[in-house]
């Protein structure tokens, strides 16, 4: 338990301690529970669902699903953590699940839904952003006190709200998965953050290649927006990424010009000699 607490910050088991729980695990119907209002997660993946789907039909619901009484509805429990489970049950036709009652309040379930999202590592990064920020700007948090309760640096708090600050198009490109945490950290702060956002997806970049994308573009800081043709660039990064150095193509309206490499020390320019030699 304690390696639990010190990877993830307070955990489940700390926040299920500080909360006043009935004694007896409970059978209610599926139809009785309610999704968390607080739910961090927006999509759940198809593929995960189908397998713990499965997982149920053999052997049921091995972990109860923590709920507490909806306030809307006296007769309905809300969930707070436990979610994917119960959309699993109800794929896999079961009529009662397991649940352990709670009292919990609205920052305490919210906690709950937080904290079991980032212990299962695949909270996308934007509704891991979305989560942070509703602790920051619905319950007074600041961003040192998230970053001891959710058990990662301040840095890590600070550069996944710095996802939110990206445009409406990228961010939609994170949320269905399309963009990786990786690529987001790439986009933060960019002035063409759309653009490069749909030339990873076009191009299937990965984001090692991304930032290479990204490098030729602030080279090329000093050449006019609309000199260079985005096809021209897309050519440069191929060759870059094929030899593993910088290339920078100049050609004209007439499509004359010229190609450079730029080298580091000697090893590089013979690698550049090899090459045209093996094939010339």
């Amino acid at each position: 338990m304690d390696k639990i607490k010190k990877g993830l910050g307070r955990g489940l088991s700390s926040l299920i301690g500080e909360t006043k729980v009935e004694p007896q695990k409970n059978q209610v119907s599926v139809s009785d529970l309610v999704p968390n209002k607080y739910q961090p997660r927006k999509i759940f993946d198809e593929t995960n669902l189908v397998d713990l789907t499965n997982s149920i039909k053999e052997r049921g619901i091995i972990q109860p699903i923590i709920v507490r009484r909806s306030s809307n509805n006296l007769n309905k429990f809300e969930i707070i953590a436990g979610e994917r489970r119960w959309l699993a049950a109800q794929k896999a036709g079961l009529h009662n699940v397991p649940v352990v009652i709670t009292e919990a309040d609205d920052l305490k379930s919210l906690e709950f839904a937080i904290v079991e999202n980032v212990q299962r590592h695949d909270l996308n990064p934007l509704e891991e952003a979305q989560g942070f920020k509703r602790l920051i700007d619905e319950f007074l948090y600041d961003q040192e006190k998230v970053s001891k309760f959710i058990g990662k640096s301040r840095s890590y708090i600070a550069n996944s709200l710095r996802i939110l600050t990206l445009p409406e198009d990228v961010i939609k490109l994170i949320e269905s998965r399309k963009l990786t945490a990786g690529h987001a950290k790439i986009l933060v702060g960019l002035s063409n953050a759309s653009f490069v956002a749909n030339k990873i997806v076009e191009k299937k970049l990965s984001v090692r290649q991304a930032e290479n994308f990204v490098r030729l573009f602030k080279n090329k800081k000093q050449i006019p927006k609309n000199l260079k043709d985005t096809n021209i660039i897309a050519l440069e990064l191929s060759i870059s990424n094929k030899i593993g150095l910088n290339v920078d193509i100049q050609n004209n309206k007439r499509n004359k010009g010229k190609i450079s490499f730029e080298y580091k020390d000697l090893d590089q320019l013979n690698k550049i000699i090899d090459i045209i030699k093996s094939n010339y």
